[in-house]
């Protein structure tokens, strides 16, 4: 199964992501730069919640004179401390597949072929919910957790959301053997931190690689298009050269503290294995979205409605703005949606570039809340990380010219 991924430089203001890899074999999505195609691999709350009964982490203790010796004995603390909240993930799909009738073969029902896929996932409390990748068990008919220890359980889903990647599946199990990760703050990320990814590649549990923040910021493309044909994106993405490679779909990247940083789902590779460039789903996120799984199976993003485009030199001229102007110009607002309902102003006359056209005459936004805008992945990711439904938000614009502030209600996304 294969989709072209496509960057386009209009989206609509909410969230997320990119799609269910196909089940059967070892889960991680792969980005091929070479061809522009996504490739599966198949081998064969409304509040910002931060988990309450974790404690506070201390740093690790280093014993020995030895640089060397220190750094190594660290990723030892880490790896103990981590491992046995990693788990992997057996998950059995039935294909969706049409199955061939045989010529001459009675006309009965033909039973599609099961698939096999495996990936990584990680404890989240004590109640037994474990988090994943949704395209790690999406579809599935059976999961099967197997701990650190070698212990397996069956799992059943809790909740799922297409649109961060991220899914919860419970397991029946004493508390006593449950290990809850604790989570870091992804926003106090800076490029250039370690960076260690803990999970199954190819059913080898407990790997640990280790790596840094090779980036901040990235964005991945949703599956599934959204209300009116809407394409949304994760924003906030981590980058990282940790090696991670197809099963450490839905498993952990942590910080030198042994902190979870984000969620290991994707890597970009012509050669579907680690080429150093992996994507980890930022904890910023999976702290919204795991609690609103929990409990009500679903995550409500909040939602402004417009589509637009980044201002470059060419709009900036066009305009006759100041050449260090930044922002995003709004180029459509969705009927009926919070943008609508305060007055945003989409763009109305075609003006004529260089290479192009575009429609211009529509409000600029250069602030939300304050926090400069000057990509629109800083302004859907505003929205993630700092914004629930039902909020109000501050847009500051630029209207013939002149700023102004506008107040919008945020509403939850179609």
């Amino acid at each position: 199964m294969k989709r072209i991924l496509r960057f386009i430089p209009a989206f609509l203001a909410a969230v997320m992501l990119f799609s269910a890899c196909a089940p059967g074999g070892y889960t991680l999505k792969v980005f091929a730069p070479a061809t522009n195609v996504v490739t599966p691999l198949t081998e064969q709350t409304n509040t910002l919640t931060a988990k309450t009964d974790q404690p506070t982490p201390s740093p690790v203790v280093i014993t020995s004179n030895s640089g060397l010796a220190a750094f190594q004995h660290t990723l030892e603390q880490i790896h103990a401390k981590v491992n046995p909240s990693v788990v992997n993930i057996d998950v059995t799909v039935r294909s969706t597949a049409a199955v061939p009738r045989v010529p001459g073969a009675p006309n009965t029902q033909q039973t599609p072929p099961v698939q096999q896929g495996l990936g990584s996932g990680f404890v989240w409390d004590k109640a037994g919910h474990i988090v994943t990748n949704n395209h790690v068990i999406e579809g599935a008919q059976n999961i099967t957790v197997t701990f650190s220890d070698g212990f397996s359980a069956a799992a059943r889903v809790i909740g799922q959301d297409k649109s961060s990647d991220l899914a919860v599946i419970k397991v029946e199990m004493p508390e006593s053997a449950l290990f809850p990760v604790q989570l870091a703050d992804s926003n106090q990320l800076k490029a250039g931190q370690f960076a260690i990814a803990i999970g199954n590649p190819f059913g080898l549990e407990g790997t640990m690689t280790l790596g840094i923040v090779s980036a901040l910021g990235r964005s991945l493309p949703v599956e599934a298009a959204g209300a009116n044909g809407a394409n949304y994106s994760i924003p906030d993405i981590i980058q990282t050269d940790a090696p991670i490679n197809p099963g450490n779909s839905g498993g952990v990247l942590v910080n030198d503290m042994g902190q979870v940083i984000g969620v290991t789902s994707a890597i970009e590779s012509p050669v579907r294995a680690s080429v150093g460039i992996g994507y980890a789903v930022p904890s910023a996120i999976v702290q919204r979205v795991v609690p609103g799984l929990i409990k009500d199976g679903k995550y409500s993003y909040p939602w402004l409605g417009i589509a637009g485009t980044e201002l470059n030199s060419d709009i900036i001229r066009a305009l006759n703005l100041k050449p260090e102007t930044r922002g995003v110009l709004v180029g459509e607002v969705t009927k009926g949606s919070p943008a609508e309902k305060s007055g945003l102003r989409g763009s109305t006359r075609e003006v004529s570039l260089e290479n192009n056209s575009i429609l211009v005459g529509g409000d600029i936004i250069v602030a939300i809340d304050g926090q400069v805008v000057r990509r629109f992945n800083d302004l859907v990711g505003y929205l993630v990380r700092a914004t629930v439904v039902g909020q109000k938000v501050e847009l500051t614009i630029l209207r013939d010219g002149q700023q102004q502030t506008l107040p919008v209600v945020l509403a939850a996304r179609p």
